[in-house]
């Protein structure tokens, strides 16, 4: 019976172990997310399976270009954008171009070599954007719902950022941030 008892005993354990690990990891450190829609063609598809990195932005902020997952401003769920715009620079949108002046005024064309010569940021539109705000747009831009439609997004609301694509397979890679 006590060999029973302990054999028992050592599986609960295990289990115990094993739950607190995946609350853990998935609280803490990646979280896994998976691609809804058409917004972010082509370079990820509605059914894409990735890993959201949750901790690095504990330790520094988001970066232009970082693909990122957060809570949309109008609730609901989760979102996956490109960050374009970082806080307080202004992002100027006109003629399927998109300027972004810096913090010190400087000016710069944002090239996208991640995305088709054919695909412009349609509308016109000129935003400043506060100490904590970001301005995210969709990587298929004839048919994203991002910062043009619903305004600036507070960092506070960002979970992470786009690390592994697991699935499908024959498309699994590891996520860097774009050169501009």
């Amino acid at each position: 019976m006590k060999k029973f008892f302990w054999s028992a005993l050592e599986i609960l354990e295990t289990i115990v172990i094993s739950f607190l690990a995946v609350f853990i990891i998935r609280t803490f450190l990646f979280q896994p997310f998976l691609v809804s829609g058409a917004s972010m063609e082509p370079n990820f598809s509605s059914g894409d399976y990735l890993l959201v990195d949750e901790i690095s932005y504990r330790f520094r902020e988001p970066q232009r270009g970082e693909v990122v997952v957060f809570e949309p401003p109008l609730g609901g769920s989760y979102f996956i954008k490109r960050i374009i715009g970082l806080p307080d620079e202004k992002i100027v949108i006109q003629n399927g171009e998109i300027i972004i002046f810096d913090r010190q005024g400087n000016k710069m064309a944002l090239k996208e070599d991640y995305l088709p010569a054919n695909i412009k940021t349609f509308g016109d539109l000129e935003v400043t954007l506060k100490s904590d705000q970001y301005f995210v747009l969709g990587d298929n831009r004839n048919f994203s719902f991002d910062s043009r439609s619903w305004g600036a997004l507070s960092g506070e609301k960002i979970v992470g950022f786009a690390r592994v694509r697991i699935w499908p397979i024959t498309a699994a890679m590891a996520f860097g941030t774009p050169a501009y």
